[in-house]
């Protein structure tokens, strides 16, 4: 049987977004991250995977090296926790601001759920058992075009927007809590 597994954005919800983060000086991990994902590897013993929107490169704020470099930097602090990212998937281009080749509107691109199809394909995932954590609503759109079975929202439900359905976390306390409710470990 499949497993399920556990998307997360990177900006905001494993970092502080400050905006084209590409230096470990600069990433700052939110609050909770490593509890989180301790529970989701540890417990559960599911795959986490990391889909993120990159158009920093595309822009040529920082090249893919410098995107590579972080990445590995990052991987090696959860393995450091006791936890791990499976696999991440990025998103370089932007379809108006990208740079030469990068200025494109890719089916990888969030909203859009290609990374997430991907991730699916390669890592023998259900969308429809997985979990999808973000802080844009962007984030909820592409778990819902893949069909991710549990999409929560970090930070404040935006009522003006007709995004698909999704929960709301304050916090990635908050997001641990409904992730514990929902996939309690058998014989808890």
């Amino acid at each position: 049987m499949p497993s399920s597994g556990l998307f997360l954005d990177r900006d905001g919800v494993i970092n502080v977004d400050r905006g084209y983060v590409h230096r470990p000086e600069q990433f700052e991990f939110v609050p909770g991250i490593f509890e989180l994902a301790r529970f989701w590897t540890n417990e559960l013993r599911r795959p986490i995977v990391v889909i993120t929107n990159q158009s920093g490169i595309g822009r040529g704020h920082f090249d893919e090296k410098a995107y590579a470099n972080l990445t590995r930097w990052m991987c090696d602090r959860f393995e450091a926790e006791r936890t791990a990212i499976s696999r991440v998937y990025h998103c370089p281009h932007h379809p108006l601001h990208g740079i030469g080749e990068y200025r494109c509107d890719h089916f990888w691109r969030k909203p859009k759920p290609g990374m997430l199809l991907q991730a699916a394909s390669e890592l023998g995932l259900d969308l429809a058992r997985s979990v999808m954590l973000g802080d844009k609503i962007s984030d909820m759109e592409a778990g819902a075009a893949a069909g991710i079975g549990l999409r929560i929202l970090m930070g404040a439900r935006d009522s003006k927007t007709a995004a698909p359905h999704y929960e709301v976390a304050a916090d990635l306390g908050q997001a641990l809590a409904l992730l514990r409710c929902r996939f309690a470990p058998a014989g808890q």
